[in-house]
């Protein structure tokens, strides 16, 4: 089993601590082990939090407003499919503009790497996530510049109502005369299918001083997105005698095997999710839709962008908003689901980023690319990267109109088209099926109690009513205009050109075959549409975040651009997808008005494998869940409970543990179980039974737990090929019912699970401590805070403590062997662990990109420095929880006994000037070394070997 650790940062408060007192002690002046003196600074703040270099200043010359230069792809296509109708009034008021802050050469470069390797398993990087301000600082812009943009704004009129977190963006408001003159254009009015609309008459131009920052202006038009919703009608809830269906959320469940996971307790709870609008909502609708259907009771969290206008409730807006709010907590059922609005999708999205409000977006609007501004198209996909960057997953509806997109978007437009957002590469985008029952049977012939009807799994072909309907009704899909194919898309069916494709995956979206229904106004309907089941995915990623803090060890939630595992698992377990062969989104223009093409069909066909009409296919969820973690993705995940006839024990006491594995479709699971205490074996049991259903138990004395709440899992071993094992919990708590349990543990470098003689140590857990304290001298106390730490019966010193992470030394002493018994003592309360120590487990401290500490970048043939721990044993010795004295000369200092120490960048062998503890270091290492000459600009792997033990790799940036 693997530990699951909480977020937390490597070596919190103990780093400060060796780092302080370093900064006082260590002769920087001796020439060999000398580094360079920003290593200090940078050091001290990256032990609790990643620090980088503040971006350099990019306004080189004085803001001056008669040297000006434009800014393309900022006039709306649609102006010129309307009437215009002249100047807009001089004192009209335009809220919530922003000016949008573009990367650097370097800045690009750096984030396309980072983006990359936080979805790379193999790299220090995966899924080490950041946070607004630390993107803002490696990618967005300096102080300074910021400050003189937001005084020329000011200067010309505005009123700046604030800048990023991130520092990319700084909002203002003004009148239209203002911007008129600031941004070089005329707003004029337009008239658009009926609708009026302002927006610059021409490109707006901008100082050319600020030509190097300035990406795009949001704000000078009020097009809006449009939502993807279908709606067949108020319909009942009932199956009906005539056989037609309407999904209800345990149908969903059914159709796409998320029940195994209900019944495993997966539900999102406590998971966060961020549903995208731009109207008021009413939540009695949402209210009503929960007890309908026998959903956990949830109050909806509604934010309003600060200073945007409310919108108040919108006829259509109201409708897809209420249909995403419903369905993505019918599916997350305990998640919490913030409803993110403004009076334009825009500025709500981009506000639910630079706040990292959560780890799951979900936006149901689009329109067409030919038909949208390419200014947009770059913003929208710099939105996204910020947001994959900060762990968040983006799920975008890929449009209703088939393969032409832009049918719906103001003209009768059959050029193959796909939809914007979705069509960036950073964001999911979620197309539609439709059930195809052909002569089986499907849905019984009365509802549930829960109003559900669907038996299980219902095959599906694309989605297209576009004939029923009398108009353009399908899965929108095909080739972007606006981004190359990723390298990650790949795959039987990929079109091979240069051209990202979508959808990524689809779900059923038909609202005649069979919406969803949806409680809006006090009224039930059935809808359908592409919206629908984006926001259901992102039900899915709720809980699939759940699922994988328990299941696939990862410390907290977000898994950024999903789109690359996706592909992935396309390839190595194909058996998680409905491959959907059958239908199209081929759809029929018959022109009527403003003709930009020859009427017809236009479109794609499905396929195996990869489609541009349902994209990999839909989704068996169960599976999805197991393959994503690692698990045999091509068995059924059976059902497992676990009980305890008492949950409260005393010393002396006694429980027993019953464990009920059911098997799907009646088939009895067989095998065994093992339950287990962190790494420590209870006991095990053989299952028995018949029905379909198995159970066991065993009787455990309070002897084998510790102190406080114990989290016992039972792990299910199937003797079963069809069906894979699965884990249950069940919590004991003995005494003090606020108990002391340790998670896991780690080394505090790189947080791996490798473990020497004097390495420092992190410990995970509940109840570790009263409060959090940091030791205040040098030797490391015994104890602190009422807090004590032996390691095989020896006692480790302390860096620092606090509730849920304490930081020690494994004692020099602690002999290399399998199971040395790690106990926590803490106010009278015990825990215990077992590790294995090595003979070396060297670790390297690393920024949050995986670069090592101090020197993170250095041109070929400079000298560098880097910190590990985890060396072993030392020569000559130093005592457990001490450092070398000042003074010590340099041929003195501790050194690793094992030999070699090597240093390897890009494959290339650096030459080693020092290695060994610098005076005032406890349980760490510096190593000085030449980087090596010859070695090309880029990111260079950089890995330490002591022995035969060799560390995780560091990312050292070698520059021209």
């Amino acid at each position: 089993m693997n530990p699951v650790f909480p977020s937390v940062s490597r070596m919190a408060g103990a780093g400060s601590v060796q780092l302080q007192r370093l900064a006082t002690r260590l002769k920087l002046s001796t020439s060999s082990f000398s580094v360079p003196m920003p290593f200090l600074t940078v050091l001290l703040t990256l032990m609790a939090t990643a620090a980088f270099a503040a971006p350099p200043n990019r306004i080189a010359v004085r803001v001056d407003n008669s040297r000006r230069v434009f800014l393309k792809g900022h006039v709306h296509p649609k102006t010129s499919l309307g009437t215009d109708q002249g100047r807009l009034g001089s004192a009209t008021e335009i809220t919530h503009l922003s000016i949008n802050f573009k990367l650097s050469a370097a800045q690009t470069s750096d984030l396309n790497q980072l983006l990359a390797d936080q979805q790379n398993p193999a790299s220090p990087r995966y899924h080490r996530w950041l946070t607004p301000e630390e993107y803002g600082t490696r990618f967005g812009v300096s102080d300074a510049d910021l400050a003189q943009v937001t005084s020329w704004l000011q200067g010309q009129g505005f009123n700046v109502t604030g800048s990023a977190k991130a520092r990319n963006f700084v909002t203002f408001d003004g009148a239209a005369a203002a911007v008129e003159t600031a941004f070089g254009t005329e707003l004029h009015q337009y008239l658009v299918d009926g609708e009026s609309h302002y927006a610059n008459a021409t490109e707006p131009s901008i100082p050319a001083a600020l030509e190097p920052l300035v990406g795009s202006i949001h704000g000078l038009n009020n097009f809006r997105l449009k939502a993807h919703l279908r709606n067949h009608g108020l319909k009942p809830r009932e199956t009906t005698a005539s056989g037609h269906h309407y999904v209800a959320p345990d149908d969903f469940a059914s159709i796409y095997n998320l029940k195994p996971l209900y019944a495993a307790g997966y539900d999102g709870t406590g998971q966060k999710l961020v549903i995208i609008g731009q109207t008021a909502l009413r939540q009695s609708d949402l209210q009503t839709f929960r007890t309908m259907y026998n959903l956990p009771a949830q109050d909806l969290q509604p934010v309003l962008v600060p200073n945007s206008r409310d919108p108040g409730v919108r006829t259509g807006d109201v409708d897809e908003a209420t249909l995403d709010v419903e369905w993505s907590g019918a599916v997350a059922r305990n998640a919490s689901i913030l409803y993110v609005y403004a009076s334009n999708v825009n500025t709500a999205v981009q506000y639910a980023i630079d706040q990292n409000l959560a780890p799951v977006i979900s936006m149901s609007y689009g329109g067409c690319e030919p038909l949208d501004i390419a200014s947009d198209a770059r913003q929208y996909q710099a939105l996204a990267q910020q947001a994959n960057a900060q762990g968040i997953t983006w799920f975008n509806a890929s449009g209703d109109s088939g393969g032409a997109d832009c049918s719906s978007q103001s003209s009768s437009n059959g050029t193959l088209s796909v939809d914007l957002p979705a069509s960036v590469p950073e964001i999911t985008a979620v197309g539609g099926t439709e059930f195809n029952e052909g002569p089986g049977t499907y849905w019984n012939d009365t509802n549930d109690g829960n109003s559900a009807s669907a038996q299980g799994y219902i095959p599906e072909m694309a989605w297209n009513d576009s004939v029923a309907e009398g108009s353009p009704s399908s899965g929108g899909g095909g080739a972007s205009i606006y981004f190359p194919k990723p390298s990650w898309q790949t795959g039987a069916g990929v079109p091979s050109d240069n051209a990202r494709f979508v959808p990524d995956i689809a779900m059923s979206a038909s609202a005649s075959h069979d919406g969803y229904d949806t409680y809006v106004g006090g009224k039930l309907y059935s809808y359908g549409g592409t919206s629908a089941p984006t926001p259901m995915m992102a039900g899915v990623a709720a809980i699939l975040n759940q699922y994988l803090i328990h299941n696939g060890g990862m410390s907290a939630a977000g898994l950024g651009n999903i789109n690359p595992k996706l592909y992935a698992l396309a390839q190595t377990a194909p058996q998680v997808f409905h491959d959907v062969t059958t239908g199209d989104n081929i759809v029929t223009i018959t022109c009527t008005r403003r003709c930009t093409s020859q009427p017809g069909p236009v479109g794609y066909t499905t396929g195996v494998g990869y489609d541009p009409v349902t994209g990999l296919g839909s989704l068996d969820l169960a599976n999805f869940f197991e393959a994503w973690a690692g698990g045999p993705s091509s068995r059924t995940l059976p059902t497992i409970n676990v009980s305890s006839n008492s949950t409260m024990l005393s010393t002396g006491d006694s429980a027993v543990l019953t464990v009920t594995v059911a098997g799907p479709n009646g088939t009895t699971p067989t095998g065994s179980v093992t339950f287990l205490l962190g790494t420590n074996t209870l006991g095990s049991a053989t299952l028995s039974g018949s029905g379909g259903t198995a159970s066991t138990s065993i009787t455990i004395a309070a002897s084998q737990l510790g102190s406080g709440t114990n989290n016992i899992v039972v792990q299910y071993n199937s003797d079963n090929s069809t069906f894979s094992s699965a884990s249950g919990t069940v919590t004991v708590t003995v005494g003090n019912p606020i108990g002391l349990t340790i998670s896991g543990v780690a080394d505090g470098a790189s947080f791996r699970h490798s473990y020497a003689p004097g390495e420092v140590l992190s410990i995970f857990g509940s109840g570790l401590a009263v409060s959090a304290q940091l030791a205040a001298s040098v030797p490391l106390p015994s104890t602190l805070g009422g807090v004590a730490v032996t390691i095989h019966g020896v006692t480790a010193p302390i860096y620092s403590i606090s509730p849920g992470q304490l930081n020690v030394q494994i004692p020099y002493e602690t002999p290399v062997g399998p199971g040395a018994a790690l106990i926590v003592s803490s106010n009278g309360q015990t825990a215990s662990y077992s590790i294995d120590i090595a003979a070396t487990a060297p670790a390297i401290f690393a920024d949050s990109t995986g670069a090592p500490m101090p020197t993170s970048s250095a041109r070929a043939g400079d000298a560098a420095s880097l910190f590990i721990t985890g060396a072993g044993a030392l020569s000559p010795s130093v005592a457990t929880g001490a450092a070398p004295a000042d003074g010590t000369a340099v041929a003195s200092l501790p050194k690793p006994a094992t030999q070699p120490v090597t240093v390897i960048v890009g494959g290339v062998t650096a030459s080693i000037t020092f290695a060994g503890v610098p005076p005032g270091l406890v349980g760490a290492l510096q190593i000085n070394y030449i980087v090596p000459p010859g070695l090309a600009p880029g990111i260079h792997p950089v890995v330490v070997t002591i022995g035969n033990a060799s560390s995780a790799e560091g990312n050292l940036t070698v520059t021209p």
